[in-house]
């Protein structure tokens, strides 16, 4: 007699369940939804950190800039995001309080890490209380504080871990294998900004337009979330198709 699969045997009823072999499988379906969210990419270069993102335009009467895929949570410090983005605007408007609650209560801007783990701390609080589901959405977390550029990914686990590059979404394995090959640590935002902009015209294809682009840097120099106007988007995108470097 075969076995049953787990999901007929009711172990993905709850989030609090155990399947035998110790899987929580309302988690792994959490992050089954991420991997088919739009596309974003973090990256650390030598002058600062960047965030790009896919905003995936659905419908060709959805007025484009009002898609917001790249958050400012601070001054100096941005994220965004793939999976189910209401879930992701409630953890960043969380963050977003807490960020200002440091600045008020100690004068200073808080640090990156500490906003990454109070998100993640949300996140697990939802994979063992009954009555809940796990957010449905990966983070990716850019700032730069006293100990310089850092980027951050947190899972639907509530696990985070720091990156040098790191992408999340649609089209997931393709930008990895891209970003191990030709990602720098040396590089510049402006050629991080190239080298992600080809990554997802060559994964996203023939649907990739300007218009799905969201970009956002922080430099070293000044701290400040900056976003990339569409000119600069729209030639370096231009560049891209022609296959130029």
């Amino acid at each position: 007699m075969q076995p049953m699969p787990h999901q007929l045997m009711g172990y993905d009823r709850a989030i609090t369940m155990f399947s035998p072999d110790g899987r929580l499988l309302q988690v792994e379906y959490a992050k089954k939804t991420v991997r088919q969210g739009s596309t974003a990419i973090g990256l650390i270069c030598n002058d600062g950190v960047l965030l790009v993102a896919d905003k995936r335009i659905v419908d060709p009467l959805i007025v484009p800039e009002s898609v917001e895929k790249i958050f400012q949570i601070d001054d100096h410090i941005g994220a965004t995001a793939s999976g189910i983005l209401s879930d992701a605007r409630v953890l960043v408007e969380r963050a977003q309080v807490k960020a200002q609650q440091h600045k008020v209560t100690y004068d200073t801007p808080t640090d990156t890490v500490s906003i990454v783990k109070d998100i993640c701390s949300l996140k697990q609080i939802c994979t063992q209380s009954g009555g809940l589901r796990p957010f449905g959405v990966s983070i990716i977390i850019a700032g730069i504080d006293g100990e310089g550029a850092k980027l951050f990914e947190t899972d639907p686990t509530g696990i985070f871990f720091q990156y040098k590059a790191t992408v999340i979404g649609e089209g997931e394995p393709e930008i990895e294998e891209i970003l191990a090959k030709e990602y720098n640590p040396k590089m510049s935002i402006e050629d991080g900004l190239k080298l992600c902009i080809a990554a997802l015209n060559k994964v996203l294809d023939k649907g990739f337009n300007v218009e799905r682009v969201d970009a956002a840097y922080i430099t070293s120099a000044d701290r400040k979330l900056t976003r990339v106007d569409r000119a600069k988007l729209d030639r370096i995108l231009k560049e891209a198709k022609k296959g130029k470097p």
